[in-house]
């Protein structure tokens, strides 16, 4: 039996259903055979339904689903039977409840049990809270190894740069120190064949006299070997 009404809950008549859900009163009507049908429970005066709050909220699903008729309301159906018993356990554990209170025996039990329960969370709040100091003290002790790594590594990216640094400079000035002695060999190798084709031609040009005399002097009419020879010298 139905037993979920709450005190001064408000009671629609099936005209006020239809206004408050926005349907005709013959929908509602129809819609509350086909959930009873199904074995949906409504609060009865006699033979006229006397719907809640709960009821609505029902109307208003079947409403507003897609859902074939059929469906809806054997779910609805459903989620009823589901809150009602929910509500009937709860009954039963306050009326559990109510007799418990009535035993000294079992207070005094179950007073015990609250007082060893909060004993064990105590012990159990005190193991927590030094694994929480412990955690962060471990927390801290690693953020110090990460900034005195960080550290280290910083530093050493810049000794490595400042490496590099002299490294290249050292390069770039063998380099140019290998290419200006390059240049000075090469304008040394110049000057050595500028003077040697100078030579050269100084010896061309002595020779191309000597050849000239010569050949003056066997022209000439012959004056004898003595004469000739002293005349080559002479010229």
């Amino acid at each position: 039996m139905r037993h979920d009404i709450q005190p001064n809950e408000r009671a629609y008549t099936t005209k006020e259903v239809a206004e408050e859900v926005g349907i005709a009163t013959p929908t509602v009507r129809k819609y509350g055979q086909k959930l009873e049908r199904n074995g949906y429970e409504f609060f009865k005066d006699g033979d006229r339904r006397i719907f809640v709050r709960s009821d609505v909220e029902a109307l208003i699903a079947i409403r507003d689903t897609d859902k074939p008729l059929d469906v809806i309301t054997k779910e609805l159906v459903e989620q009823q039977k589901e809150r009602l018993e929910s509500e009937e356990t709860a009954v039963a554990v306050n009326d559990t409840y109510d007799q418990f209170l009535q035993d000294p025996a079992q207070m005094k039990e179950f007073f015990q049990m609250l007082a060893n329960e909060l004993a064990a969370s105590r012990e159990m709040n005190m193991q927590l809270t030094n694994e929480v100091s412990q955690l962060k003290t471990t927390v801290s002790r690693l953020q110090q190894d990460h900034h005195v790594i960080s550290s280290g590594i910083g530093n050493s990216a810049q000794k490595t740069q400042a490496k590099l640094e002299r490294l290249t400079e050292q390069q770039k000035n063998h380099y140019e120190t290998l290419l200006e002695q390059e240049r000075e060999r090469s304008e040394m190798l110049r000057e050595e064949m500028k003077s040697m084709r100078e030579e050269q031609q100084r010896e061309w040009r002595m020779q191309s006299d000597f050849n000239k005399r010569l050949e003056q002097t066997v022209q000439e009419k012959p004056q004898g070997i003595w004469g000739r020879f002293f005349a080559l010298f002479r010229q």
